[in-house]
């Protein structure tokens, strides 16, 4: 976002920062009262620390007190007649009794008093116990900051694993995610030991914005709580003036890596005083770039307004070397480069390739850059992407992110792609669609010819890059939502990417975006289905016939010479053999949902009048069933002898209901995607049984399922079957396409 578009966001937000102090100034009336009651005030002071200590009293806020006291008898009478009227008040209560030494003894070792205390207010009482103790606990946290401040590391790290990143989280922790409230707060010590600077006004300004959010987060829930789900986020952003739900998320995610960024280097400036003084001198690295003190600096005489590429260089400089660039370099690097040429050089175009193409290490430095403007002047574009929310729980990372981190993971598979500067370029800016209203892949396709002229890409060149963001998901969605027996899939992939060199590159953009995305959306099954769908397409694009469909494995005929009835169940693998009839594959998926598993793939096949049926499964959750129990329920219902609807229906009324309200099915017939069977793809919220429901509706329309592709993406069904009518043809009636589209949406309903 640009500074005169943050200004304009920060200029639309109410903040409550005058709320908060007039809270906590109440509160401090209020308690000065008590204490007034309760004591003389001789010896003894009353000491807020937390929220109230720092004034930022939000509306759900405890109240933590500490009662000091110097040798009174009678400071348990004093301390009741505080905290009980505090009690009855309904407001929650974290309190002590100490004396100056007691205090100090434990903040010794405890952390959590330690950072209140250094950060105490005088409420009332003696003020000079007030003093005292903070003077003396402020003197063992600087004298002991070494360990201290580990201890201090130690705990944020601790934070961050089990609550994540407060910008990417869908419904993040404001207090205790990275690059949250706890985070400042843990600048602030640091800053308080005199080891570093404290919190700047970018990470101040971003703190109070998150302080916002919780402040206006409370008022609509009523409750002190840290968590912003989902349903309370549009009533926050209303109070808080934004326009909805997704403007408040992007304020969110910019404050939050804001924060990260700040705390990331509070802790470099720690690091180096715990490692000792860092060698003296400056080794060379690029031309007008220098490693000194651990970090990428510019050289002496070294010149940004007169050369352009100075930018890119020091970037490539840090992401090579595996070392931060140095934030005053970042600075001057922001406020003094020029413009880079329209379009770029070559030099400019490699140096680009050569930041990507270090992998993990280009992540930070590439935060860096976009923490400092430098990415949107270099790509003006990146704006539109930039703190953009995936409101999608499939989802690791904002828009911007996500992008960095697929080039990133891309940077691992270069060696597999004949251009492999494309494949990094392409990965950058495979989402960037995503900034415009419509098909992100199609909007994309029309940036990326844009942004590929931009910095220097022949036209040749252009081209294969907007092909690949237009097709950067037909490999995945392909895999896992069409049948790779039937021929017409594999032509049609094969006719899409047009050559290897795309096919190949489209391959590895696949592994590098849905790892870059999340497990959900990224696993070996999918790879495997994947792999497999490139074998096939690239037989064909070197001039081989599609492959034929598979004949029966010798164990699967070995079964089916039984002809009755069998079930074998290996690990993720079930076989169910069985005489040829209707609704056979979905009363067997049936048992399977029963039994807590979920269907990822599914294919028949059939030797004669016996019907073999393969399904890849998982366990919802836990261990996989007992594969005797499954064996024994599956080969019930194949003899008519299971109710599998009354037991799917029990499934059905102890799942829980989704916590926010889900789009409405949607059933699409899809035409051309097959010669010999009607494809029909399902969308739904994914639930217990969906897949034997989906089934019934074929079988109530007189239909068989052929095959099956089933996935699963966070909460939602993407689930695409193969099915003929009773004579094994594909559908040509639209009367009856109908009403195959109406019952399958009678059955999600």
């Amino acid at each position: 976002m640009t500074s005169r578009r943050g200004e304009a966001l920060r200029g639309e937000a109410r903040s409550y920062a005058a709320a908060r102090k007039e809270r906590a100034a109440d509160t401090d009336r209020w308690l000065k009262d008590l204490f007034c009651t309760a004591s003389d005030g001789d010896h003894v002071s009353l000491v807020a620390v937390g929220s109230l200590g720092r004034g930022e009293l939000a509306p759900g806020s405890d109240l933590d007190l500490v009662l000091l006291h110097h040798g009174r008898e009678d400071v348990g009478r004093i301390a009741d007649r505080i905290w009980y009227p505090v009690w009855d008040s309904g407001v929650g209560l974290d309190h002590s009794v100490r004396t100056v030494d007691e205090a100090v003894t434990v903040a010794r070792e405890d952390l959590k008093a330690v950072l209140g205390l250094i950060q105490a207010r005088h409420v009332a009482g003696d003020p000079d116990l007030t003093r005292r103790a903070r003077e003396a606990v402020l003197a063992e946290w600087r004298a002991d900051s070494r360990r201290r401040l580990g201890e201090l590391r130690d705990a944020a790290d601790k934070r961050a694993r089990a609550s994540g990143e407060l910008a990417f989280l869908l419904e993040p922790d404001l207090k205790d995610g990275r690059g949250g409230l706890r985070d400042v707060q843990a600048m602030q010590a640091v800053a308080a030991a005199w080891v570093a600077s404290a919190p700047g006004p970018r990470a101040r300004e971003a703190y109070e914005f998150i302080l916002d959010v919780r402040h206006a987060l409370h008022v609509v829930t009523g409750r002190g709580t840290d968590r912003l789900v989902l349903q309370e986020q549009d009533a926050v952003a209303g109070l808080l003036g934004l326009l909805d739900a997704e403007a408040l998320m992007r304020r969110l995610a910019e404050a939050g890596r804001t924060v990260s960024h700040a705390f990331d280097a509070t802790w470099r400036t720690v690091d180096r005083l715990v490692s000792g003084p860092a060698p003296r001198g400056r080794r060379p690295l690029a031309d007008g770039i220098v490693e000194h003190g651990g970090e990428v600096v510019l050289a002496r005489g070294a010149d940004p307004r007169k050369d352009p590429l100075l930018v890119l260089r020091a970037a490539a400089a840090a992401a090579e070397s595996g070392l931060p660039l140095a934030p005053a370099t970042v600075s001057v690097l922001a406020a003094q480069s020029p413009p880079l040429p329209v379009p770029w050089p070559d030099e400019a175009r490699g140096l680009l390739v050569s930041i990507l193409g270090a992998g993990r290490a280009a992540v930070p430095v590439w935060e860096e850059l976009d923490q400092a403007g430098i990415v949107v002047k270099l790509l003006p574009d990146w704006e539109r992407v930039r703190h953009r929310p995936q409101r999608n729980p499939i989802h690791r990372f904002t828009v911007d992110r996500h992008l960095i981190e697929a080039a990133a993971n891309a940077a691992g598979h270069t060696r597999d792609v004949s251009r492999p500067d494309l494949l990094l370029i392409g990965a950058l800016l495979h989402d960037i669609g995503k900034g415009w209203p419509g098909d992100h892949s199609a909007t994309g396709e029309v940036v990326v010819r844009d942004l590929g002229a931009r910095i220097g890409l022949n036209p040749a060149d252009v081209e294969i890059l907007a092909t690949v963001v237009r097709h950067h998901l037909l490999l995945p969605e392909t895999a896992t939502r069409r049948d790779l027996d039937d021929p017409v899939t594999i032509e049609k992939v094969a006719g899409t990417v047009g050559s290897r060199e795309v096919l190949d590159l489209l391959a590895a953009l696949a592994v590098a975006d849905g790892t870059a995305t999340g497990p959900a959306a990224w696993n070996s099954w999918k790879a495997g289905l994947v792999a497999d769908l490139v074998r096939r397409v690239r037989s064909v694009l070197s001039g081989s016939p599609p492959p034929k469909p598979p004949t029966l494995s010798p164990e699967q005929a070995a079964l089916a010479r039984h002809g009755g009835g069998a079930v074998r169940v290996n690990g993720g693998a079930v076989t169910v053999v069985a005489p040829d009839r209707m609704g056979l594959l979905w009363s067997a998926a049936g048992v399977l949902a029963a039994h807590r598993l979920i269907v990822r793939s599914a294919a028949s096949a059939s030797a004669g009048s016996t019907a073999v049926i393969e399904f890849s499964v998982v366990p919802e959750y836990g261990s996989p069933p007992d594969p005797a129990t499954l064996e024994a329920d599956l080969r019930l219902v194949l003899a008519g002898r299971l109710d599998i609807e009354q037991r799917l229906a029990r499934r059905a009324r102890s799942a829980r209901p989704p916590r926010v309200p889900v789009a409405p099915p949607r059933v699409t017939l899809v035409d051309d995607a097959s010669a010999t069977a009607t494809v029909v793809e399902v969308r739904a919220h994914d639930k217990p049984g969906l897949l034997w429901r989906i089934g019934r509706a074929f079988g109530e329309c007189g239909l068989d399922v052929r095959a099956a592709r089933v996935e699963t993406l966070g909460a939602e069904a993407v689930d695409v079957f193969y099915v003929v009518d009773r004579a094994g043809r594909p559908l040509s009636d639209d009367a009856q396409r109908a009403l195959v589209r109406d019952q399958v949406l009678a059955a999600l309903r």
